[in-house]
């Protein structure tokens, strides 16, 4: 289909969400439509939304209104997590042409142009299928926007976390092959790009393939295989359950040539008892070995947290039982969220509603310890030399980059700098957090 239309995107929500939104715009662009940005009044417009974070309907109905703000007649096509959940609720948002589900965005450059604009006041269209039909898993990455590559491996969760709606939105959980992934990662390498980060929503769980989601390969294997390839500087891990991060893929990545000593591992709780009013698979001493295992592997590792505070039944004792032991772990940031109620989980059933005063002082709480606790490991490094991958990132005439172990580190803008990689002597925090550096030499 040959056509002269524009498009534009908008991403709500997480890393995966964003390479989904760039495969789907390559897509795009294979039929020939034009991307533009999002202010520059585009004949199509496309929102990718999530169903994690707060006020999902406010936020999306928000950039409908942005979008038609700058084109009244332009097509508004929603797709994501929301749209998989709420589909002839979203569908009924003024201006919004057409709703696809989890088994229906990947078709959408497809579908779009036979989807007539709906009539003044009518709803848009609906193509959402029960989640039970989103059993394909569809590769993604993300390209151009960064010096780090968002690589899609993995989708959909098995679990049934009490407060988590993502099984609902996404599906059961399903993976490419490892050779499928390797040959797109030796085509990314082929383009330049030096740094990828290994996304999914249960990315530990990756390995499940096929109609039958057989489990025909692991995480280790895929750490293992991707090491081996030439031309990509670094891997990240983006985040691994802590039942799921075993022994082998630690040992592995402490092993390997180019996966980066960074972790991410939600906890969401330090207190056992709410670890079971929300249905992990994991209770914190099991937690705390394997961050004790990090770093007896890997000392100078960066490991992040995520933490949920205010879960129904979490008492004032509990929530401290939380803070200690995040404050007693050797763990380097936070990813601090209030709890809020979800539409067909579990949680918001359960006794012992958080009054939202108290979520967000616990909130408060907790991210001021990720503050010191970033700082503290920022502090450790001063004097350590190591390397820099600098990326197209500018803020007033200065560039930020980062070291294996994810520290960010800020430098006076160079344009040679961009995607390169400088050997640096760490030398102090500056009054923002970030790190500033001495330069002892180009590494080749």
């Amino acid at each position: 289909m040959a056509t002269s239309q524009s498009v534009a995107f908008y991403t709500l929500g997480c890393k995966l969400n964003f390479s989904e939104t760039s495969a789907i715009g390559r897509q795009f662009e294979d039929k020939g439509f034009q991307p533009v940005a999002f202010e520059a009044g585009a004949d199509y417009y496309v929102i990718n939304t999530c169903s994690v974070t707060d006020h999902a309907d406010r936020k999306c109905r928000k950039v409908v209104q942005q979008a038609l703000k700058h084109n009244p007649a332009a097509f508004v096509a929603i797709v994501g997590c929301y749209a998989q959940l709420k589909p002839e609720e979203i569908s009924n948002i003024p201006g919004v042409a057409a709703v696809l589900g989890a088994a229906e965005k990947f078709q959408l450059a497809d579908t779009i142009a036979g989807l007539p604009r709906p009539a003044a006041g009518a709803p848009g269209h609906v193509r959402a299928s029960p989640i039970s039909a989103a059993t394909e898993f569809h590769p993604a990455h993300s390209f151009g926007d960064r010096t780090r590559t968002f690589l899609k491996v993995q989708d959909g969760c098995d679990y049934s976390c009490s407060f988590c709606t993502i099984p609902l939105a996404r599906g059961g959980s399903r993976s490419g092959s490892i050779a499928s992934v390797v040959a797109r990662v030796e085509e990314l390498a082929a383009q330049g790009v030096p740094e990828i980060v290994l996304t999914g929503v249960n990315l530990g769980d990756f390995g499940l393939q096929g109609p039958e989601r057989e489990r025909r390969e692991d995480f280790t294997q895929l750490v293992a295989a991707l090491d081996q390839v030439k031309g990509i500087r670094r891997f990240r891990i983006s985040s691994c359950e802590p039942n799921l991060l075993t022994d082998e893929i630690l040992t592995t990545v402490a092993a390997s040539r180019c996966f980066m000593p960074h972790f991410h591992i939600p906890l969401q709780s330090g207190s056992d008892k709410i670890l079971g009013l929300m249905r992990r698979r994991y209770r914190r001493a099991l937690y705390a070995q394997r961050v004790a295992r990090i770093k007896e592997l890997m000392p100078h590792a960066c490991i992040g947290v995520d933490v949920i505070v205010g879960f129904p039944g979490e008492t004032d004792a509990d929530f401290l039982d939380t803070y200690q032991f995040l404050n007693e772990l050797p763990i380097s940031y936070l990813h601090v969220f209030p709890y809020s109620e979800r539409p067909d989980t579990l949680a918001p059933t359960l006794p012992g509603r958080v009054q939202d005063r108290l979520r967000h002082e616990r909130t408060t709480q907790l991210r001021s310890l990720s503050e010191k606790k970033k700082r503290a490991f920022y502090e450790e490094h001063i004097g350590l030399e190591t390397e820099v991958l600098f990326e197209d990132d500018v803020h007033n005439g200065r560039m930020e980059g980062f070291t294996p172990n994810y520290i960010r580190v800020v430098a006076k803008y160079d344009p040679l700098l961009v995607g390169e990689t400088r050997a640096l002597r760490l030398s102090a925090v500056n009054a923002q957090g970030l790190m500033e550096a001495e330069e002892v030499g180009v590494l080749v």
